[in-house]
């Protein structure tokens, strides 16, 4: 199953490390077999993992050649194979056996047109250290959970918006409106959570395909 969290932490005063750590701890049912992080002045990722694939090399975050690109993926790419030869041909050195690994290079070559060539089902974020460019996107039918909040300088992001708990500056207000809803589906039928959403704080889950810059 897998499962990531993060967030932009070019603010605030509170231990980042320990945050991320927290952060990932609350999806640790995503991901029992390892965890790791990735940490510079601009972003925190954590990563809970399932080993499928690679089971040995295939930790996340995965870093590119040069260590600018970095990425966090929960999902299966099914024609990871042929991308990868594809890739490899135009001169991309995998260090893994992973479908992951396919993505983060894919974006290389492809930038975000890597969208068009995927087949299968995922949520991935990919951060430019570079640039400070975040680009996450989800398949276009959402099997793959992928929710985010913003607010003012807030921005952080994770496979369950429970990981957002743990973010001291997560703010948590019930939206009455949505209890209904939930009890009768199960689930949102719309992008929206069981957290308020406002023109200044927003909780939701993210459009299939959905950027962010």
């Amino acid at each position: 199953m897998c499962g990531f969290a993060g967030y932009i932490h070019n603010y605030g005063t509170f231990d980042k490390e320990e945050v991320i750590h927290k952060m990932a701890d609350r999806i640790k049912h995503r991901g029992p077999d390892d965890a790791h992080y990735y940490i510079d002045d601009g972003i925190a990722l954590g990563f809970r993992r399932l080993s499928i694939i690679d089971l040995e090399g295939g930790r996340q975050p995965i870093l590119n050649e040069d260590g600018s690109l970095v990425l966090l993926f929960n999902g299966e790419i099914y024609n990871y194979q042929e991308l990868r030869e594809e890739l490899i041909k135009a001169g991309h050195v995998f260090t893994t056996k992973t479908d992951s690994e396919t993505i983060l290079h894919g974006y290389e070559e492809y930038g975000k047109k890597i969208l068009d060539r995927l087949r299968g089902m995922f949520a991935f974020i990919i951060w430019n250290k570079n640039t400070k460019e975040l680009f996450g996107a989800r398949d276009i039918f959402g099997i793959k959970p992928f929710y985010y909040y913003k607010k003012g300088k807030e921005f952080m992001f994770g496979s369950e918006i429970k990981s957002f708990l743990s973010h001291p500056n997560f703010e948590k207000e019930l939206d009455e409106d949505m209890i209904p809803l939930y009890l009768s589906y199960e689930y949102s039928p719309d992008e929206r959570t069981i957290f308020k959403m406002s023109s200044s704080c927003p909780a939701h889950t993210a459009s299939p395909t959905k950027t962010a810059n």
